[in-house]
């Protein structure tokens, strides 16, 4: 009887001594932090909401030092790194102090040379223009010096150019640029020698080849060559939905003898005393590349800001004007099949 008892008595110190060995393992294992799982993982907030911002935004915040991110609760891994779209390189860039967003709709006209109603602009704001594009050598000369200062410009682009050098119209847009229409080939839209049909066709087909290159839709933006503005097509760019660009100050790098020293000088004197302003000049123009970085450094040390355009929407092109053009470039006809019908991935 007594050695049944002992033994019993034996069995249940036993058992407390595995249970309490077991309880110090298990919680000095739990002291170290439990294994986070996939989904918990997805769930730790990201730093200052970095995952939200596009280029843009990146780009516009350069001027200012980016607040940091609120420290994690010491038990929390550290967050997930996220890589943005554009970073600039230059710490003292000119960047973009501002992004406006045009709504295009019944064809709003902005630029005081031509249109006096929108003034959007406050001082010491600039707008950079560029008229013709895209063109070998002057473009991506252009484009360097604006990516060198982190900073966006609009452009209006001719339809002919566009169908000749497609893969520079595609560096503008990837860039982060806005890119607009300039008609098909240049024409002066005001001349007499126009009917009104063979107008629309000129803004229309450069649409339609703008398009073409791109890949997308261009911006709903136009700016009349020789800044010749015909009454019925602004009245018919109003029924599309097409906003108008005119300027507030020439940089006259078009004309013969302009030097990149006089390109500097003829913008930068207009700016001086009208105190902000949309500025048109023209990457078709060789001296104009030439000219860009020293002008922007100009801006730079003059306290002026540049202002970004981006379009609500992008421009609806008419069909019958897309076709006309892949056939006239003898253009392979494209699928209307969805790219998933076309291409699935089976093994990944």
């Amino acid at each position: 009887m007594r050695n049944a008892l002992g033994l019993m008595v034996a069995s249940v110190i036993a058992a407390v001594v595995i249970a309490a060995g077991g309880w110090f393992y298990y919680s000095s294992r739990a002291d170290q932090g439990a294994p986070q799982t996939t989904a918990a993982r997805a769930a730790d907030p990201l730093p200052a909401k970095l995952a939200a911002k596009d280029d843009v935004e990146t780009t516009a915040a350069l001027a200012g030092k980016p607040a940091a991110p609120a420290a994690a609760p010491a038990s929390a891994p550290a967050a997930i790194p996220v890589q943005q779209k554009s970073t600039c390189a230059n710490p003292n860039a000119l960047g973009v102090a501002r992004v406006v967003e045009i709504d295009t709709t019944g064809g709003p006209g902005f630029g005081f040379e031509t249109f006096k109603q929108f003034d959007f602009l406050t001082d010491k704001e600039v707008v950079l223009t560029f008229d013709d594009s895209p063109w070998p050598v002057n473009t991506p000369a252009v484009l360097k010096a604006l990516a060198d200062e982190c900073t966006k410009g609009l452009f209006f682009s001719v339809g002919k150019h566009a169908t000749w050098h497609p893969e520079i119209l595609r560096q503008v847009l990837a860039q982060g640029h806005t890119v607009g229409t300039h008609t098909w080939s240049h024409l002066n839209l005001n001349s007499k020698k126009l009917t009104e049909q063979q107008a629309k066709d000129e803004i229309e087909k450069g649409f339609s080849a703008v398009k073409l290159a791109l890949g997308t839709n261009p911006a709903p933006f136009f700016r009349f060559p020789q800044l010749q503005h015909n009454p019925a097509m602004v009245s018919y760019l109003g029924t599309r939905n097409v906003a108008m660009w005119s300027t507030d100050l020439d940089s006259f790098d078009f004309r013969k003898g302009a030097t990149p020293e006089k390109i500097v000088e003829t913008v930068m004197t207009k700016l001086d005393k009208l105190g902000k302003g949309i500025i048109l000049m023209h990457d078709f123009q060789k001296h104009t590349g030439e000219a860009l970085p020293t002008l922007l450094a100009r801006l730079k040390a003059g306290g002026y800001k540049i202002v970004q355009i981006k379009a609500k929407t992008t421009f609806q092109s008419l069909p019958e004007y897309d076709e006309a053009l892949l056939k006239e470039m003898k253009v392979p006809t494209s699928s209307a099949r969805p790219i998933g019908n076309v291409v699935q991935t089976v093994s990944q």
